[in-house]
């Protein structure tokens, strides 16, 4: 005689995890494997379109294999309580860590290699996850994330669980192609998690609001991220949240560059030289400045706007913020400055003679 008091005559479940707009999440212990698992009930009375989401992220969850996703153990949608059976993940969301405070870089950076690289095992399947926020991240207690809830995924390219003129996902982390309702790619996916790791690093959401402020508040402004970030990290940031889903990077190049640190300045030691070497040295920069013109610019290529126009006129050192990439500094030196000859230093053979048509020092014509 089956057990009432167990779902599918093997889960008892427990305390509340969780809970959305079409499932709750719930403790609960397998029986037969004596083990802890999470068990995702789905609501019954829903409209069609939220039963097919539910059944679309078994069917998800299922065909991947990844450890920075949420494994799936069971699932049975056909009876009158579908359920889902999952790890269970022992720690909390990144939303409650991020509530705590702003987290080091260090920390940021461990953390977003490992869900990039989960995203790219995503993406390689053909599927795009279209929810990637704090509250679908799961972590256990070591840190280590988990993606979760792919109610909303979908196969690239494949058929829409919505009508094609309905925003899918999270106001404040939808992508600006998501917002104007035009191709969805994984790049959205790329987008949104440069979004959380800014959020990580600052301690807040980079768009707040309503829904609708939210999500229009992109197509009118870059995210701002921090000045004192590491160079290689400010970039990758920007370009994660380009307003071009064409100029992001992929989520296998983020998790790439997330685990690349960068190089430490290193200020070569001075040299010491004599007094005339230094004059003649400076002469000779002097001299092949007045030929060519100095031009003083820092190694960061803009990858989203054209290379700063030439220009034959005095320029100060400016910093010019450029929408969704780096500052690039530029600075000339002035004319007055590079016209400035300076003699060379007498050599010793000379020293003691008079001038020129002066006779040679001694009195004699």
């Amino acid at each position: 005689m089956p057990d009432r008091r167990l779902l599918a005559d093997r889960y008892r479940l427990g305390a509340l995890l969780g809970t959305g707009g079409v499932a709750e999440v719930r403790r609960a212990r397998d029986v037969v494997l004596a083990r802890d698992v999470a068990v995702k009930l789905f609501r019954s009375g829903q409209d069609i379109a939220d039963v097919r989401r539910f059944d679309n992220e078994i069917r998800t969850l299922a065909g991947l294999s990844h450890p920075g996703l949420v494994t799936v153990y069971d699932a049975d949608t056909s009876g009158e309580t579908p359920f889902m059976v999952l790890e269970l993940v022992e720690g909390r969301t990144l939303r409650e860590h991020i509530a705590s405070g702003p987290m080091d870089v260090d920390e940021v950076r461990r953390l977003g290699a490992a869900l990039a690289d989960a995203l790219a095992h995503v993406h390689a399947h053909s599927f795009i996850h279209r929810d990637v926020k704090p509250s679908n991240i799961l972590l256990d207690d070591d840190g280590v994330p988990r993606l979760a809830d792919f109610g909303l995924a979908r196969l690239a390219d494949g058929a829409r669980l919505t009508r094609a003129d309905q925003v899918v996902g999270t106001a404040a982390y939808l992508a600006p192609e998501q917002v104007r309702g035009r191709k969805i790619t994984s790049a959205v996916d790329v987008y949104a998690l440069g979004l959380v790791l800014l959020e990580c690093l600052t301690g807040h959401r980079e768009y707040e609001g309503a829904e609708i402020e939210a999500a229009v508040a992109r197509l009118h402004r870059p995210p701002d991220i921090p000045a004192d970030l590491p160079f290689g990290l400010t970039r990758l940031l920007s370009s994660m949240t380009s307003l071009s889903p064409a100029r992001r990077p992929s989520a296998e190049e983020c998790a790439e560059a997330l685990l690349a640190t960068d190089p430490p300045t290193l200020v070569a030691p001075r040299p010491v030289r004599s007094r005339g070497a230094l004059v003649a040295a400076s002469a000779a920069v002097l001299v092949a400045a007045v030929g060519t013109g100095l031009v003083l610019q820092n190694r960061a290529t803009p990858a989203e706007s054209a290379p700063p126009p030439t220009s034959t006129q005095p320029a100060t050192v400016q910093q010019t913020p450029v929408a969704e990439q780096p500052v690039v500094q530029q600075s000339v030196l002035p004319e007055s400055v590079l016209q400035t000859t300076v003699p060379p230093p007498a050599r010793e053979d000379e020293k003691g003679k008079g001038k020129p048509g002066k006779g040679n020092g001694k009195g004699k014509p």
